[in-house]
């Protein structure tokens, strides 16, 4: 992982250009312009440096290539955080956001001493469910009808670990 740069822009723009990237995710829309590329990035490296989230780019560890996006969106009076996270569809299935997860809890953790993590997927998404089990997070709810994207309403589950959670599950590890 690594901060997003400008240069990422033709390789988001075609990754998140996916008609299931867009099915998946609450803002990413399809068709997904260029400049909705460039505007996403700009809006990633503001937030950086405003402190109010921290948006990393997804690459393989070979060559580099960016592959997706995950971040942590704070939200500091409560020391916790929303996390988010996409992958190419080339890239569903091999594990990258897995290990992008363990590496932003790590951060979000250790590096920003946050209380809580949580993130959420609608029903259809179970990939990402999936991605939220395999990072420790608890299954904390399904709310219906809780988002509304483009003109109808979306369901929404709800997963979240503590400090105190993820710091036992990784001094196992260890």
């Amino acid at each position: 992982m690594r901060a997003l740069e400008p240069k990422d822009a033709p390789a988001v723009h075609r990754l998140a250009g996916a008609a299931e990237i867009a099915d998946t995710t609450l803002t990413i829309p399809h068709p997904y312009p260029f400049h909705a590329a460039v505007e996403w990035i700009q809006k990633a490296q503001q937030e950086r440096k405003a402190k109010t989230a921290y948006v990393f780019a997804i690459t393989l560890r070979e060559t580099k290539e960016f592959i997706g996006g995950i971040g942590l969106h704070l939200s500091p009076p409560n020391q916790n955080a929303e996390m988010g996270f996409w992958v190419g569809k080339p890239y569903w299935n091999r594990g990258y956001c897995s290990e992008a997860g363990k590496a932003a809890l790590k951060f979000g953790f250790e590096t920003l001493n946050l209380h809580r993590i949580f993130a959420r997927h609608f029903p259809r998404n179970v990939g990402s469910g999936r991605v939220m089990v395999k990072l420790g997070m608890k299954y904390e709810g399904h709310l219906r009808e809780h988002l509304r994207k483009l003109d109808h309403f979306e369901d929404v589950i709800c997963y979240g670990i503590l400090k105190s959670e993820w710091s036992e599950t990784t001094d196992k590890r260890r």
